[in-house]
């Protein structure tokens, strides 16, 4: 009966401090420690994760999260950050949300919304306070938590190009002209970083020589993992590692370019939330040891030690928010259209 009285007084909290902010649609998780959190998060029951990385790796997470919480349905919905940004945007300014945790790789987006406060929850939980996380180089405002990174690599099809390649420039044969695929960058500014860093690294006329071979275009580097797998591209320069396609037997392999390029995720608690505190044990249980062992499929994590990690999440370079600006990812949107599609 005591266990009962203290749940039912979890809830109910949970409940008046959610109707005490209902002018602005906002939640918050219970007051208390992080075992009231973990058991508030019970009662609540689900959690809604929106994101933008790979299938694979939200359903090893989704299988690991049950396997602690089996009592908390993990459900999400996966789309680019042009899906998925837009949406959150929404939700917040009706106070009608739907997402209760939201990963995302716009870097502008990111600090904008970091500064601002006002589409996040302050990040609770134990795990964000590991050392080996370090909170200080993971967490920004209080609200943003570094999730993993995806480190992009040279990919090709062995079948066809049984010597693989050691630099992209590589690639800028004419005998792969119609035979190298890579991903469009329209409306996304991590992948605006991705071309700008190629220009960057090995020269400025490296996006030029590539739209000269007439790649073939997909929407998403899985798009493009596809594409090689099935033979209906034989090389590119833009695909995630493909640890996964190679262990299933398939006839590709992968190489970290020098330097790499990778974008972080970073994730948040809506501050619309439906679920508050589950929201916030997901949001920790993502930067935890379990959390971070079930992402690391071809990315760097932000634990170290992490088996399967390409590398150390920290290191990868992260994209200027002061250059990717909305205005910026459009114009530099419609002149890689131009170039490539025109």
């Amino acid at each position: 009966m005591a266990r009962f009285r203290r749940r039912l007084a979890l809830v109910i909290g949970a409940a008046l401090v959610a109707a005490g902010c209902g002018g602005g649609g906002t939640t918050s998780s219970v007051q208390g420690n992080w075992d009231d959190v973990v058991a508030a998060a019970r009662e609540e029951g689900s959690v809604l994760l929106y994101s933008s990385q790979n299938p694979a790796i939200l359903e090893s997470l989704k299988k690991a999260w049950n396997e602690k919480y089996p009592d908390i349905t993990l459900e999400f919905v996966r789309g680019t950050d042009a899906d998925l940004n837009p949406r959150i945007e929404t939700e917040n300014r009706t106070g009608r949300g739907t997402a209760d945790v939201h990963i995302v790789t716009d870097a502008s987006w990111i600090a904008n919304a970091a500064e601002s406060g006002s589409y996040s929850q302050v990040l609770r939980g134990p795990n964000r306070e590991r050392p080996e996380y370090q909170p200080d180089r993971s967490i920004k405002n209080d609200r943003f938590f570094l999730n993993v990174a995806a480190t992009f690599s040279m990919g090709w099809n062995t079948q066809a190009v049984p010597g693989g390649f050691d630099d992209p420039r590589d690639m800028l044969d004419p005998k792969y002209t119609g035979k190298i695929g890579v991903v469009n960058p329209a409306g996304i500014a991590s992948f605006v970083d991705l071309y700008d860093y190629f220009r960057e690294n090995f020269g400025d006329d490296y996006a030029d020589r590539l739209a000269a071979l007439h790649p073939r275009i997909y929407p998403s580097a899985l798009g493009v993992a596809q594409a090689l797998t099935s033979g209906e591209v034989v090389a590119s320069p833009t695909v995630q590692p493909l640890i996964q396609e190679k262990a299933k037997g398939a006839p590709v392999d992968w190489v970290l370019p020098r330097p790499t390029w990778g974008v972080p995720f970073y994730g948040h608690v809506t501050a619309t939330a439906p679920h508050p505190n589950a929201a916030q044990v997901l949001a920790d249980f993502m930067v935890g040891p379990e959390g971070q062992a079930a992402q690391a499929i071809g990315v760097a994590t932000a634990l170290p030690g992490i088996s399967g990690a390409t590398a150390d999440a920290h290191d990868v370079r992260t994209p200027d928010p002061a250059k990717l600006t909305p205005e910026y990812v459009d114009r530099s949107s419609t002149e890689w259209q131009q170039l490539f599609q025109g």
